[in-house]
């Protein structure tokens, strides 16, 4: 008969932590304990919501204000420029004219950080963000680039942000999950072009499957077949979970299987659900200023507006990592158009988020990211008018921004070149904000390793990657 797991206390006081202390360190993670060490850094955050604009945003028409392009218009772009950079198949062998942003933009804030117009609500809170100006990353299509940002790899199968934290932080309400993952149900951009969302980017891969994202719906049961079947009572499903639960038990005590645990663990975790989860998605306690803040979209379920409100009530009721997905932002061609829609929906809820967090004293220890997997290029892809036109993937730089949970706000980091092609400093790879996000949360980012095919993985890879303490308040 295979013996069981032991406790981590059970096998510390039996085994020690003399000189085997580095195969017992490995041992433990191998089972489900992260490591702690006493480099770990001061914690400034406690959770995490991060914004996620799958389809890639531009940076020229929202955040990076270029205004000496317009004497460049139509022009090509200069190869000195593009410097023989990798371009998508879309793109290889065409013209490449410069085209300008037909957006305004307006200095906000006390620092005067530019703005763009579709972004009236945020703008009002721009002392309150960091805007990353300088992002960039190693893949220049969609689904690697999104793998890449949210599992820290182009090659599918690792651990997602969430479940790093999940499995690293462990849980802070038994009655939720620890990672929540909501996508928008409708984008007002239009319907084209929008890339699938594969369960992956919330996965928890090599990890113990426990801390792998739950994913809410927009309609019916928000938990899938979290309500009982007809003719089934809550005292019933009971007697039945018991008995599964006894069963479970005498089959790991047999094999040992750490799964097993798991799989007991979250069926009791989705019968406490079933009250918590309709508790938690029930708006009628909030005030009409609290839905104010949000816009007039809070009332469509599946909207990004609602979502955002209930990230602030996952946010208050414990949930460690709450991942928003809104797609619809992959403009190859009519940019401007699709664009303020994209804007619309996004600009009023992000703004309340901040504003409804920081009035409940909770945006010093939650900590929003707001990025997409890469950015958009200067030159038009498509028919190009003053009015009119589109724009391709640029993974070469784009815009971020965070707040909240020990970040500066009201500041730019980093700087691109007139083009908004390259980087002229600063730059911040997409494993360096994982870094970052980590390290707000008190985890050093080297240190969080779960041993995996002969390697210790990391949500930043073996690559080199840096926390951006220059925008840490």
């Amino acid at each position: 008969m295979t013996q069981p797991i032991p406790s981590r206390r059970s096998f510390i006081e039996q085994f020690g932590m003399g000189a085997g202390a580095s195969a017992v360190a490995s041992i433990l993670q191998n089972i489900g304990y992260a490591e702690q060490t006493s480099t770990q850094p001061p914690a400034k955050a406690k959770q995490v919501i991060f914004l996620f604009m799958a389809g890639a945003p531009s940076q020229l028409d929202l955040f990076d204000y270029k205004p000496d392009l317009q004497k460049l218009f139509s022009q090509p772009l200069p190869p000195s420029v593009s410097n023989g950079q990798r371009v998508t198949a879309m793109t290889k062998g065409k013209s490449q004219l410069i085209a300008p942003s037909m957006f305004k933009f307006a200095p906000k804030g006390e620092n005067g950080i530019y703005m763009s117009e579709l972004l009236p609500h945020l703008s009002k809170q721009v002392d309150d963000l960091c805007l990353i100006k300088t992002l960039h990353t190693d893949a220049i299509n969609h689904d690697p680039a999104k793998t890449l940002i949210c599992t820290g790899s182009q090659i599918p199968g690792k651990a997602s942000m969430g479940s790093w934290l999940s499995y690293g932080l462990g849980r802070m309400n038994e009655n939720l999950p620890d990672f929540v993952v909501l996508n928008s149900a409708f984008w007002t951009g239009g319907t084209g072009n929008v890339q699938a969302l594969y369960s992956r980017l919330w996965g928890s891969g090599f990890l113990p499957s426990k801390h792998q994202g739950v994913s809410f719906q927009p309609s019916g049961d928000p938990v899938l077949f979290l309500s009982n079947p007809p003719g089934v009572t809550r005292q019933t499903r009971r007697s039945m979970l018991g008995l599964v639960s006894d069963l479970n038990r005498n089959h790991h005590d047999l094999i040992g299987d750490p799964e097993i645990q798991t799989t007991i663990a979250q069926q009791e975790m989705a019968f406490r659900m079933q009250s918590s989860v309709p508790e938690l998605t029930d708006l009628g306690d909030e005030t009409e200023a609290t839905l104010n803040l949000y816009g007039s979209e809070v009332q469509k379920s599946g909207s990004f507006a609602r979502n955002c409100l209930l990230a602030r009530r996952m946010i208050e009721r414990g949930v460690r990592f709450v991942q928003l997905f809104h797609r619809g932002w992959d403009h190859h061609v009519g940019l401007p158009k699709k664009l303020r829609g994209q804007a619309y929906d996004v600009d009023q809820p992000c703004a309340g988020l901040i504003r409804d967090l920081k009035q409940r004293g909770l945006l010093d220890e939650t900590l929003i990211v707001f990025a997409g997997e890469f950015g958009r290029t200067t030159f038009c892809q498509g028919k190009l008018t003053q009015n009119n036109y589109g724009r391709d993937h640029h993974p070469r730089c784009f815009t971020g921004w965070v707040a909240g949970g020990g970040i500066r706000g009201g500041m730019e980091f980093g700087q691109t070149d007139e083009f908004s092609y390259n980087i002229a400093e600063k730059p911040v790879h997409v494993r360096d904000l994982n870094a970052t996000i980590l390290h707000q949360l008190g985890i050093d980012h080297e240190s969080l390793t779960f041993p995996f095919r002969g390697l210790d993985q990391r949500l930043t890879g073996v690559e080199e990657a840096h926390v951006v303490k220059e925008i840490l308040a």
